[in-house]
């Protein structure tokens, strides 16, 4: 990846595919707006802008504590090196998954601006063209024995080559228009032994995150014998 000094206190980050192409204004939503490049956006805990430049379209966004923290410090880290911030990790993480082929967005490039001790910073990478996160699928349709196993497959992928997924929710799950499944959002990922448990701590979160939808939202359509198909695509 290269690393380009933009000025005295903000860092660029290209992967090679786009050395050269991406420029700091990419990571200014107000200025993507102006320019009419952006063509929709996430609301989530925070905002996630999605725009097109040059006939692609990528997704921009923003690190952002959470927890109690966040109600003092916002968007601020302690900077201890350009290497050691969460964009760098991540990109860094999501170039190694692509590597091995693994169904992930395709990383662009990250911006850090450092600030004395501390830094804020933004990813860009790749949007995925056609998908809705099964939370979204969920609350419009099941999904079929086979689907949920798929979904098992999916996460034995990642975990096959040690990847270890920190918020595998059912945001973080995408399904396309072609029943392919993928995976996003690797903010404090990491790659682990592939023996190590912590990778089955992942299941259980994401176990969690479907009991906290099903009893929020009653017409959610999942049941816990879904569990046992994905547990199956796990496990085959």
């Amino acid at each position: 990846m290269k690393i380009e000094q933009v000025d005295r206190n903000r860092f660029l980050v290209t992967t090679k595919r786009y050395r050269g192409k991406v420029t700091s204004d990419w990571f200014d939503a107000k200025l993507l707006a102006e320019q009419g490049a952006i063509i929709g956006h996430s609301t989530g805990r925070n905002t996630t802008w999605f725009f097109q430049k040059r006939d692609e379209q990528f997704v921009l966004r923003k690190y952002y504590r959470g927890g109690i923290l966040s109600k003092w410090v916002e968007d601020s880290y302690l900077f201890t090196g350009l290497k050691r911030t969460r964009a760098y990790r991540e990109l860094s993480l999501l170039r190694k998954m692509q590597k091995k082929g693994l169904p992930v967005p395709e990383p662009v490039a990250l911006m850090v601006e450092k600030n004395g001790f501390t830094y804020r910073a933004s990813i860009i990478i790749g949007l995925i063209k056609n998908t809705q996160d099964l939370f979204h699928v969920l609350r419009q349709r099941s999904l079929s024995a086979n689907e949920w196993r798929a979904v098992g497959s999916l996460i034995k992928q990642f975990h096959e080559q040690g990847v270890y997924h920190s918020d595998l929710n059912i945001h973080n799950i995408l399904l396309d228009d072609q029943s392919r499944f993928w995976l996003i959002d690797f903010d404090k990922g990491r790659l682990l032994a592939n023996t190590s448990a912590r990778l089955e701590t992942n299941l259980a979160r994401l176990q969690r995150s479907l009991r906290k939808e099903k009893a929020k939202l009653p017409e959610f359509n999942w049941q816990e014998s879904d569990w046992q198909h994905l547990v199956e695509g796990y496990e085959a």
